[in-house]
């Protein structure tokens, strides 16, 4: 990519994944449970999209950090295409164990490791002035809390810099309290594109139906900024100065692992935005994005380019 078209820029978490799977029921405390599926990846949001624009054929900068231990070389192989400027951190390797049950619904276990020591510093030293059109993409501020105490700057600077700011909140381990709330209204304020799920939206909005919740959660955002509300196998929602539209994406079969659906969404969304397609495309372009990857186990069989033509409708 050269230095005068768009660039994609990824900021946020980088860890390994080990996911496990079909769990049908919750084992007894002490007991050993066999799973006949495994996969051993490179994981966390930031990583889960930087890998599917991989696969999309695009050239994403991602910057995050890495531990001090064996498997963070490891997680260097697994990211071999992708322009990544890693802190290394004196610390474990963040390990997240996805446990995958019959019901489609999915339990993790993720150790604090090295998520806890990236700096904010590190990220501005490696997020350089943006072409005209970039995108940076932030993740998971709610697992990076160096990162976290200064997130409002670190959207600001990079706006500042050029880049339309994406972000995708993440889901808050302490819950969504007052003062959770308060901190990401700060944030929404600085946001071009807020990628959330359907529950994060009425999470903070703090309505149990999505229409209203939607309405509340856009007027937080800056004039002209894209709400997008992914649905799932119900396909997307966008929301831009007053006026939704709603894209019902055809779901895949027989998944298995549905980690990374929402990452693998952003990255399709977000690439079709950078090629200036309208909302409806972009929405599309997301969701063919997610049911191309979810069906694929491994994932780490997925070759570079190999799913460009989620992109084919856009130049």
């Amino acid at each position: 990519m050269s230095n005068d078209q768009p660039k994609f820029s990824i900021i946020g978490d980088v860890s390994v994944d080990l996911v496990l799977g079909t769990l049908s029921r919750w084992p007894e405390i002490g007991t050993e449970q066999l799973l006949p599926r495994s996969e051993l990846r490179a994981g966390g949001s930031a990583a889960n999209s930087a890998l599917a624009a991989r696969h999309l054929g695009l050239s994403p900068r991602l910057i995050g950090a890495i531990g001090d231990d064996d498997l963070a070389q490891w997680l260097l192989l697994q990211l071999a295409g992708i322009d990544v400027e890693l802190q290394s951190c004196a610390s474990d390797t963040t390990m997240s164990v996805g446990l995958l049950h019959a019901d489609g619904e999915r339990t993790f276990f993720t150790s604090c490791g090295h998520l806890q020591h990236l700096t904010p510093a590190f990220v501005l030293a490696h997020l350089p002035q943006a072409a005209a059109g970039s995108i940076a993409l932030f993740t998971a501020p709610f697992l990076l809390p160096n990162l976290r105490a200064q997130f409002c700057e670190l959207l600001v600077e990079a706006s500042a810099r050029g880049y339309q700011v994406a972000l995708d909140t993440g889901w808050p381990p302490e819950g969504w309290t007052p003062q959770v709330l308060e901190e990401v209204e700060g944030w929404l304020a600085h946001c071009d594109h807020l990628l959330l799920n359907e529950l994060e939206t009425m999470s903070i909005a703090g309505h149990q139906q999505l229409e209203p919740a939607v309405q509340q959660v856009a007027r937080l955002l800056k004039p002209g900024a894209h709400l997008i509300v992914k649905l799932g196998a119900a396909g997307a929602l966008g929301q831009v100065n007053g006026h939704s539209t709603h894209y019902t994406g055809v779901a895949a079969a027989d998944i298995f692992d549905t980690v990374g659906a929402g990452d693998s969404f952003n990255t399709g969304y977000l690439a079709a935005s950078l090629n200036h397609a309208n909302l409806l495309d972009a929405l599309a372009a997301g969701c063919r994005t997610a049911a191309a990857i979810l069906p694929r186990f491994p994932r780490k069989s997925i070759a570079a380019g190999e799913l460009s033509h989620c992109l084919q409708s856009y130049p």
